[in-house]
């Protein structure tokens, strides 16, 4: 496979700051260090080294990083790989650049142990200490990883698939709990494509032909859609088709016998406007035109995606009957939908750094998108050396799936999947936890150690005297939320565990 050949302009030009010139010549500086750095190195894949910091800084600038950040990816493999120092880096750049690469570097060259509970052990309490710590480091990583991935060809078979492995159990989780769509999308399709080349090829084939056979259809649609937008006076930024990443693909049809003719949104088209308002008024346009699939239509922007993802979908029966999924987003709502925490740093104002988003009032950075990164420290607090715990709860509150329940006030508590009443209790206060007697379900009683189901109604019943926790419950619950205050209650009443 021949390989983009990258200069300095192709990172500039890509920038959200093009034209500005202290910003333009930090990352110009970084690159020259980086270029005399790696001066003589080549990769496995015979091109000149510097192509991987380049393509590493590439994906950085089109995620909307700032200098300092692309910068540091510019020089994130200078003090491990090259005679260059830390030292020389930060006389160079300053602490905060000089910091970041060090943050990567710390993260080490991250190695498979064989099972899965020591990829979790060994590997992933240094990413999300790092993350805990400044998150850009982790998405200078992701943007290493990715530009790795896309150059595996060039190892042999045996790293192929331990790189792929550690991509599809760390990397590309790691991606969408950050939100970053479109990287943890191009992650597992680079990984899939080595782990399971056999449902690899079959997908992409069968994704090939389908949308082959539907493109034609979808730039129909697409046209009669402009056409009606124009017509109605709506502001359109886009209208363009689009198609199912192959990994996504893949599990949407284990789950429906791989029947092809099960899944509606193989191709799709989506819809971006300027304003909130658009997103309705184009909503009424579509369903004006094509007639809505009853029970299809989802409204991600009322209620978000615990990953903070906004956009509405609606599947319509578009010319000759066929099914079409159309989404529905503005340009803020899109840029978050593929960037996630990254797309911050675009819709930022301020030139603060990380530190400043993550604990000052006036943080860019929304509250409750932070606050998983704050709750890091405090587990390293509670679980010290205790690595079982503390990869169990990262595998929960961080990589499972999450769900929303609502309080009878309407309120939205978010949850990983198989939560309980009594995860739910502790997650709106740890009093009403502490006295939980009893849950309803819409509306009906259910045991403690119910399984609550995403969008369902949860009523805590509390005692009015002092309740102790019962101890049975650390059996069931599923959160370090609900866990850490159970055991802190039962250490304070001395009671064993």
């Amino acid at each position: 496979m021949p390989f983009q050949t990258l200069t300095i302009e192709d990172i500039l030009k890509n920038t959200k700051f093009i034209g500005d010139a202290k910003r333009e010549a930090r990352i110009r500086s970084a690159y020259e260090i980086a270029l005399l750095a790696h001066k003589g190195q080549k990769r496995k894949s015979g091109e000149d080294y510097i192509q991987h910091p380049l393509h590493t800084a590439l994906t950085l600038a089109k995620i909307g990083m700032g200098s300092k950040t692309i910068s540091a990816g510019l020089l994130h493999d200078v003090p491990e790989d090259t005679k260059t120092t830390l030292s020389e880096v930060e006389n160079k750049f300053g602490h905060e650049i000089a910091s970041l690469v060090d943050g990567v570097t710390k993260l080490g060259k991250l190695r498979l142990k064989g099972t899965k509970e020591e990829i979790y052990l060994e590997n992933l309490r240094k990413m999300f200490l790092a993350m805990a710590e400044d998150v850009r480091v982790v998405i200078i990583k992701l943007a290493d990883r990715l530009h790795n991935m896309e150059t595996l060809e060039s190892v042999d078979k045996e790293k192929q698939h331990r790189i792929a492995l550690e991509t599809m159990e760390i990397f590309a989780p790691l991606a969408n709990r950050l939100g970053i769509g479109e990287i943890k999308a191009r992650l597992e399709d680079l990984a899939f494509r080595h782990l399971d080349s056999k449902n690899y090829e079959y997908v992409s084939k069968l994704s090939r032909k389908e949308f082959e056979q539907r493109k034609k259809y979808v730039d129909k649609v697409v046209f009669e859609l402009k056409k009606e937008l124009l017509k109605s006076g709506i502001k359109v930024i886009s209208v363009s088709g689009r198609t199912k990443h192959l990994y996504s693909l893949y599990q949407k049809l284990e789950r429906h016998d791989m029947d092809i003719n099960k899944i509606y949104d193989l191709a799709g088209i989506r819809i971006i406007v300027p304003e909130l308002a658009n997103c309705y008024e184009t909503l009424g346009i579509v369903h004006k035109k094509y007639r809505p699939l009853v029970g299809r239509i989802k409204d991600y922007i009322s209620l978000p995606k615990p990953n903070h993802y906004q956009s509405i979908h609606t599947t319509i029966f578009g010319p000759e009957g066929k099914f079409l999924e159309i989404q529905i987003r503005t340009k803020k709502m899109h840029d978050e939908a593929e960037f996630g925490i990254a797309s911050h740093w675009i819709y930022s104002e301020n030139k603060k750094s990380f530190t400043d988003l993550l604990f000052r009032k006036k943080a860019k950075v929304p509250e409750k998108e932070m606050a998983w990164m704050r709750q890091l420290r405090e587990w390293q607090k509670e679980f010290g050396t205790d690595d079982g715990e503390f990869i169990e709860t990262l595998k929960i509150d961080f990589f499972k799936n999450h769900i929303f329940a609502f309080t009878p006030l309407g309120d939205i508590i978010d949850l990983p999947e198989d939560a309980t009443p009594v995860d739910f209790a502790y997650q709106v206060h740890s009093e009403i936890g502490n006295r939980t007697m009893g849950a309803k379900v819409n509306g009906k009683m259910v045991p403690l150690d119910y399984k609550i189901k995403n969008g369902e109604v949860v009523e805590i019943i509390t005692s009015r005297d002092p309740k102790k926790p019962s101890r049975d419950w650390l059996k069931f619950v599923r959160t370090s939320n609900a866990k850490s205050h159970i055991r802190r209650f039962m250490k304070k009443e001395g009671i064993l565990l």
